[in-house]
């Protein structure tokens, strides 16, 4: 187990945010964060208690990330790690039937989502000389498949933005692509129906994934990453 850090992690109403979060704060961090769902929010906020500070924040607007932002770094600090984990996905449709207002919701949370991000919490990181951002990827951000293009243009988008930020970065920062691999989730099951329960839920997937999210470290910068067993 690595020593305590602070973990600020988007994206915490969906099942891996959770997990992740949970994993975290058991392993001894503080866990920072937001979501868009209130309820799950303030569900999770009560199962951690303190210290941990989450928040209520849809990360595709840029002021209220920026807003999140400084009270963060003003009542937790600086984290150790950024796991931008927040995303959604289209209804399964050919690219042409899907509807305009859902290609750009999938696109502003995916990849505005994770640049907001990044402005409002990296400047800090850089100045405090540390620190690691994961951006979450996926299988479709390396591969494609049929009626979830506009996924899989954000997902290939988050591993360019991720390693052109890597090659942007002062030493001792680290920016990686993360492909959490296949998770048994909401989001999954949009996709594959009930035979995504063939898949390890998001609680199994944490044990394996927190331990090796703590190990990411400098020397790691612009390295695609895949959770181990994916």
């Amino acid at each position: 187990m690595s020593e305590p850090r602070t973990i600020l992690v988007s994206g915490l109403s969906r099942g891996l945010g959770r997990a992740m979060a949970k994993s975290f704060a058991e392993r001894g961090h503080r866990v920072a964060g937001c979501a868009r769902n209130r309820e799950a929010l303030e569900k999770l906020q009560a199962e951690l208690g303190e210290p941990h500070f989450l928040r209520l924040v849809d990360v595709s607007d840029d002021e209220a990330v920026a807003k999140f932002a400084e009270t963060v770094l003003r009542e937790v600090g600086v984290p150790d790690m950024l796991v931008n984990c927040a995303g959604i996905i289209n209804r399964n449709a050919p690219l042409w039937e899907v509807p305009s207002d859902e290609f750009s919701k999938v696109v502003d949370v995916n990849i505005k989502g994770v640049a907001n991000m990044i402005r409002h919490f990296v400047p800090a990181m850089i100045a405090n000389g540390s620190g690691i951002i994961v951006n979450f990827s996926s299988g479709w951000g390396r591969s494609t498949s049929p009626e979830v293009a506009p996924y899989c243009a954000t997902k290939w988008a988050i591993e360019g933005l991720t390693r052109a930020l890597a090659q942007e970065l002062p030493p001792g920062l680290a920016a990686v692509p993360f492909n959490p691999g296949v998770i048994d989730t909401e989001m999954l099951r949009s996709c594959f129906g009930d035979t995504a329960s063939s898949y390890p839920n998001a609680e199994e997937w944490a044990n394996t994934a927190v331990p090796f999210l703590e190990q990411i470290g400098a020397d790691d910068n612009g390295t695609p990453l895949t959770c181990p067993g994916h």
